[in-house]
């Protein structure tokens, strides 16, 4: 892309328009949204240190955020693309780029948290990857990883759900020590990310139904179906009402109910 182009976009613009290709789930839109991310910071990064070399101060470029979070998120966006399309090479060496992003200049206070904040997703997403892609060897450590940030609990219970389904793991060990640890502390589940609730809870419907265990996989669906219709997304509640539809004659009559009444509502 030319410079010219590029130096007429605005980063926190291309963001948005990345967040909007993610809600999509169109990933090759997200690739090409993150290049031009790229391509912009990059843009603005040599031509700052252009200036910088002549001892003038560069044209002022408004962003919400410090450049090297641009850097980050551009290469956090693509690591996402590669992951979602099952290109796991490629997924590996975008998170290598986004945890080391201490390269840049003159980086200040806030900067350097920003970096630190894309280390440690990082390292999230490394075990993510590796989880995805059945190393199921790994799941004891990104339990205890998760233990030690419990900020991740979802997010990563998401991940080991949707493993668990995808290679036929049994994990009621594993989701035995969640359930206890939130009660040790008087925590519920409950999340402000509604989007990583209904994933979680979808699969776990998938996983309790492979388990042999209908109704508790009615119970699962029945939560997701509401988070579905709070994000308002038709192809999560599409999906939510054919498997329940599957579940109906394991389904108890109280739960029949529970979702007749739900449909009502919504009309």
């Amino acid at each position: 892309m030319r410079k010219s182009i590029l130096k007429s976009l605005k980063p926190d613009i291309i963001v948005e328009m990345l967040d909007m290709a993610v809600a999509f789930e169109n990933w090759n839109k997200v690739m090409e949204r993150a290049d031009m991310l790229y391509q912009c910071v990059e843009s603005i990064h040599e031509e700052r240190q252009e200036y910088q070399s002549k001892g003038v101060p560069a044209p002022h470029i408004h962003t919400e955020r410090p450049l090297v979070y641009y850097y980050g998120f551009s290469h956090l966006m693509r690591g996402m693309a590669h992951q979602k399309m099952g290109q796991v090479d490629q997924a590996r060496a975008f998170i290598d780029q986004y945890a080391e992003l201490g390269w840049m200049e003159d980086l200040d206070e806030v900067g350097i948290q920003v970096v630190q904040e894309f280390k440690h997703k990082a390292q999230v997403n490394r075990y993510a990857l590796e989880i995805e892609a059945g190393q199921v060897e790994l799941l004891e450590e990104f339990v205890n990883f998760l233990q030690e940030h419990p900020e991740e609990w979802l997010a990563g219970l998401k991940v080991i759900m949707e493993a668990a389904v995808h290679h036929r793991w049994q994990i009621d060990r594993v989701l035995q020590v969640f359930e206890d640890q939130m009660l040790g502390d008087g925590t519920e589940m409950n999340s402000s990310n509604n989007d990583d609730m209904y994933h979680y809870s979808y699969q776990r419907a998938l996983y309790e139904q492979w388990m042999g265990r209908a109704q508790k996989a009615v119970e699962f669906i029945l939560q997701a179906i509401q988070l579905a219709d709070k994000l308002e997304v038709d192809r999560y509640f599409i999906r939510c009402t054919a498997l329940l539809e599957s579940l109906r004659e394991e389904a108890t009559a109280e739960q029949i109910v529970r979702y007749r009444v739900f449909l009502e509502e919504m009309k």
